[in-house]
């Protein structure tokens, strides 16, 4: 059994990312280094998804914008985002596999236990593990 906050596919993955509020961990399995992110879908707009970095201790407050991007096929710099930044080559990279169908051997993408629509703390086990809750789920 695989744990209720790992992501374990491409589809799954690029679906969380993607789904309008989500806030998730990609980590690096040879390295073990990781960073969170806070993906938001941009108001007036279906396929603008808005990326920041979590830079800081506070996990509600402490995210920077690095960019954006269209239907999660690649991450665009922002103004402030640092397109040689390991951390922005890691979601470029991770994005762009997901859109492939491909989920790599060597990351992991773990979520923390909100909806990925609303943002919502899920309690539900099947809500968990799909990383919506039951109303979100019937709207992606």
């Amino acid at each position: 059994m695989t744990h209720p906050h790992l992501i374990a596919t491409a589809a799954d993955a690029q679906q969380f990312v993607l789904g309008g509020r989500a806030r998730f961990t990609l980590v690096s399995k040879p390295t073990g280094k990781r960073y969170t992110y806070r993906v938001s879908k941009a108001k007036d707009t279906d396929d603008v998804f808005f990326a920041s970095l979590l830079v800081g201790q506070n996990n509600e407050q402490d995210y920077e914008y690095i960019g954006f991007t269209k239907n999660g096929n690649a991450l665009i710099p922002g103004r402030k985002g640092n397109p040689s930044h390991p951390a922005f080559l890691g979601l470029d990279w991770a994005l762009r596999q997901f859109s492939a169908g491909k989920m790599p051997e060597q990351l992991e993408i773990w979520h923390e236990g909100r909806c990925a629509r609303c943002g919502r703390a899920l309690t539900d086990p099947a809500s968990i593990e799909a990383g919506f809750g039951p109303e979100c789920i019937n709207h992606i």
